[in-house]
């Protein structure tokens, strides 16, 4: 009898580490589809926005001011944009701090 009562009681614990394996890949899956997956992509947008960035481009960059890109550096990491009225404005800056492109109007 004991023999028999020892045995379904191994069987009892490997079921546990069964259910407990189950419930940490549906933990990491719930992870995965609701924070890794939406970020890859937001990322992927953002590359493919800054990848058809072209000179004339409105932009609006990450600290709120609109300009106009004038000139991309030959690494296209680097981009001057000038802002407002005035043609003195001219800011080199990186392309990661923009944050919208809007493609002028082709008439």
């Amino acid at each position: 009898m004991g023999a028999l009562l020892a045995n379904t009681q191994a069987g009892a614990g490997s079921q546990g580490v069964i259910v407990m394996i189950i419930y940490i890949v549906v933990i990491v899956a719930f992870f995965y589809f609701m924070m890794v997956r939406p970020q890859k992509k937001e990322q992927q947008k953002m590359n493919n926005m800054l990848s058809s960035l072209e000179i004339g481009d409105s932009v609006l960059t990450t600290s709120g001011f609109y300009g106009v890109v004038i000139d991309i550096d030959a690494d296209g990491d680097t981009v001057i944009v000038e802002f407002g009225s005035n043609k003195n404005c001219r800011i080199p800056m990186n392309k990661t701090a923009i944050a919208q492109i809007e493609k002028p109007d082709a008439q």
